[in-house]
């Protein structure tokens, strides 16, 4: 059975190994790796005996690039959603359409912006005037319904174990009312995937909009005209709304010559830019270390940390001068070197 192989110790011990990857000296990792085998098989026999409940997560807010609140679970969770995750993500894994690019291996923002503009360069040869929707779910973490979820792991998994830890994660921290995913949750990324491929296949397989892609809840619709756009949006809005969300007012439609701002970039058949804001943030970062330099608040180190955090993102499109411009016009300098 499906849930044997979750809760079996080899599983746990790989999904430790997962769950501590870049957190290994944290002190809450640290304490449970003292004790590895008896907390280990502590969690194993609740597991099996299916009295298992999740702990009380950390929340705090994050502000970039939007404010958020996260709520990170305990470590041992964690444990409990990687061994979860590892074996059922495949069986989801193949049923997803090729075009969404979210929380999946080989994915991401930058194959997601190469194919949107191999997408666009095709559009533009086949119908000259290419127009985009771009959309994206209102709140959508906090939106998505639990039962919804549930019906298209339902769909797919014949275990009610793990039917049912997946439900006892999903009502934990602070969404016991059915309704929300917790930002910061390894099972919610799986979750909300599942939720939004059933708005995918409807869109692609039934609507026939094959000029579709996602990056999560961002989705963009390449259409020939205008109007055949306004009835992708009206189709996807219908969609959404099945599943108990709704689109986000500042969904729009645009020509596809005024460029795609998607996945951190903005996108042309011809070029890749980089976002303004990222721009506008990388300028203020690299003035906020500068300051904390010159005060010996910050160290060489920080700096460069920062600039290849920059050209790290910048390498993936056409940024040569603004990143020139941005380089050149830095400088680091200690207050008492001023004297």
């Amino acid at each position: 059975m499906l849930y044997d192989d979750i809760v079996d110790f080899d599983n746990l011990l790989t999904a430790y190994r997962e769950a501590r990857k870049g957190k290994r000296y944290r002190g809450e990792v640290a304490g449970y790796t003292a004790r590895l085998e008896e907390k280990l098989l502590n969690l194993h026999n609740h597991l099996v005996w299916q009295t298992w409940e999740p702990s009380r997560a950390r929340e705090f807010v994050v502000l970039e690039p939007k404010m958020r609140r996260i709520q990170a679970p305990p470590f041992p969770d964690r444990i409990v959603h990687h061994a979860l995750v590892d074996l059922v993500e495949p069986m989801f894994e193949r049923r997803f359409i090729d075009h969404s690019y979210a929380c999946r291996k080989g994915k991401g923002t930058h194959a997601a912006i190469l194919s949107l503009q191999k997408m666009l360069r095709q559009c533009r040869r086949n119908w000259g005037t290419v127009y985009v929707v771009q959309a994206d779910v209102s709140q959508f973490f906090a939106s998505v319904n639990h039962d919804a979820v549930m019906a298209q792991a339902e769909r797919v998994i014949d275990c009610d174990r793990t039917l049912n830890l997946w439900r006892t994660i999903l009502g934990a921290y602070g969404h016991e009312d059915g309704i929300g995913l917790p930002v910061g949750a390894l099972t919610s990324q799986l979750s909300a995937n599942i939720v939004l491929d059933r708005v995918d296949h409807a869109m692609t397989d039934n609507k026939g909009a094959g000029r579709y892609l996602r990056y999560m809840d961002d989705i963009v619709i390449l259409a020939p005209s205008k109007q055949q756009a306004h009835k992708r949006l009206n189709q996807l809005a219908g969609e959404i709304a099945y599943s108990g969300l709704k689109l986000n007012p500042k969904t729009c439609i645009k020509p596809a010559s005024a460029g795609v701002d998607w996945c951190g970039y903005r996108t042309w058949s011809t070029h890749i830019l980089p976002r303004k804001r990222n721009v506008k943030r990388f300028k203020r970062d690299m003035q906020r270390v500068s300051r904390k330099f010159s005060r010996g608040q910050a160290t060489v180190t920080d700096f460069r940390q920062k600039v290849n955090s920059y050209l790290a993102y910048a390498k993936h499109c056409n940024a040569w001068d603004t990143t020139n411009s941005i380089l050149n016009n830095l400088t680091l300098r200690r207050d008492d070197e001023n004297h």
